[in-house]
């Protein structure tokens, strides 16, 4: 009879093989089976698979989208021979993991050099046909989209996929920035005192037509003033001489009283006239009866 330790140790290296020939893929994985160093197999798919155990093994890549982002901008120069610094990132993933494994060993640092060179090289042509107003706003998208195109081009041949570039941040250097901010300074200084001097002339032109309305207001109501105060007087002239036609000698008595009234107004009146004259006639006749 054979020992039974014989058949536990055989058990034993049984499993260990049959766990060693097994392996699974995750769904955010791809795998490549490797065979003395030679690439025999690739999974791309999730599920459960065999392998020559001790002769075969597996590489895994992570096949979801990852972010590489320089670590200090990058200083550019555009058209206008102006020095602009970028800081820019990346979205990439592997689309091919055999040519991937092939190209960089499976070594993530080495797809990101690459990447980043391309880069570099992509942005350092499209900045240098631009003007600083293009990288930074005109014409932004553009190169962000061409730059997508280009370097997703190049990455094909390293099994990688670029799924988006993005300029984060576009600045000027510290010198350059100091002279941009001193030219806008002084166009702002030109635009402002241009809007203060035409909102001065609008102010006089506003304020002399005011005053030509308001002089032809008063001299339209003084006209009016002295229409109504015409018509005033000749009504009251009118009446004066219907009063003096019905009874002349009490209109002539009464034009008597308001003359004696206004000479006699003040208190130290003094009046200078022959006692015989005619203003007195009144007074002459005043204890006499009708």
């Amino acid at each position: 009879m054979k020992s039974p330790t014989g058949y536990i140790v055989a058990a034993v290296i049984a499993l260990v093989l049959l766990s060693s020939s097994l392996y699974t893929v995750d769904q955010r994985q791809s795998a490549l089976v490797l065979q003395l160093g030679e690439i025999v197999s690739v999974k791309m798919a999730p599920g459960l698979y065999w392998k020559m155990p001790l002769i075969q093994n597996v590489r895994y890549f992570d096949n979801r989208i990852q972010t590489f982002e320089s670590p200090e901008p990058e200083r550019y120069i555009t058209s206008e021979k102006k020095n602009v610094l970028v800081d820019s990132f990346v979205k990439w993933r592997i689309v091919d993991p055999r040519q991937y494994y092939i190209s960089t060993g499976g070594d993530e640092a080495r797809a990101e050099i690459r990447l980043s060179q391309t880069i570099n090289s992509s942005l350092r042509d499209e900045f240098g046909n631009r003007t600083v107003h293009d990288v930074i706003s005109g014409q932004r998208d553009m190169i962000m989209e061409l730059m997508r195109e280009k370097s997703d081009l190049d990455s094909r041949k390293i099994g990688v996929q670029v799924v988006d570039v993005r300029l984060k941040r576009v600045d000027l250097p510290q010198q350059v920035s100091d002279s941009v901010y001193k030219r806008m300074e002084a166009e702002r200084k030109r635009v402002a005192n241009e809007l203060r001097s035409t909102g001065a002339a609008e102010s006089e032109q506003i304020r002399a037509d005011a005053d030509r309305q308001r002089e032809v207001i008063i001299a339209n109501a003084y006209r009016d003033a002295q229409k109504i105060k015409g018509e005033g007087d000749a009504a009251a002239t009118s009446i004066y001489a219907q009063a003096f036609s019905k009874n002349p000698e009490f209109y002539a008595f009464y034009r008597s009283l308001e003359a004696y009234r206004k000479s006699f107004d003040g208190k130290n009146s003094t009046l200078v006239i022959s006692p015989d004259s005619e203003f007195f006639k009144y007074f002459k006749n005043a204890g006499n009866k009708p």
